[in-house]
């Protein structure tokens, strides 16, 4: 978890909003305000996609989710971006020897 330094004017209207009883505590207010910087901004939620996409901490759909369009949508905003997506996990022997099998099985039929 991240610790974040609040000013104190923050920390102060913060204390007074959840006095108000518009917030039950300060992580409640932290959320809603996250998620509204979000909506008034839009491409943060394409570019945190495309982060934690090219991190490898989200897959493509979820990444297409976060973002806020379909896979095919997401997939051409990653290469606009210069995003190389990784297919698969495997090695370039394992790879190697997956294509050799297959040409044997071809080659059987």
């Amino acid at each position: 978890m991240t610790t974040v330094t609040v000013p104190s004017t923050f920390k102060n209207e913060i204390k007074a909003l959840i006095k108000a009883g518009y917030y039950s505590n300060a992580g409640e207010f932290i959320k809603d305000a996250i998620r509204s910087l979000f909506e008034f901004k839009p491409e943060l939620k394409v570019s945190l996609a495309v982060e934690l996409y090219r991190s490898g901490d989200v897959s493509i759909g979820r990444g297409a989710e976060i973002a806020g369009m379909n896979i095919i949508q997401f997939k051409e905003v990653l290469f606009n971006r210069g995003v190389v997506r990784e297919i698969g996990s495997e090695s370039a022997d394992e790879l190697e020897e997956r294509t050799l099998k297959l040409k044997k099985i071809t080659k059987r039929s």
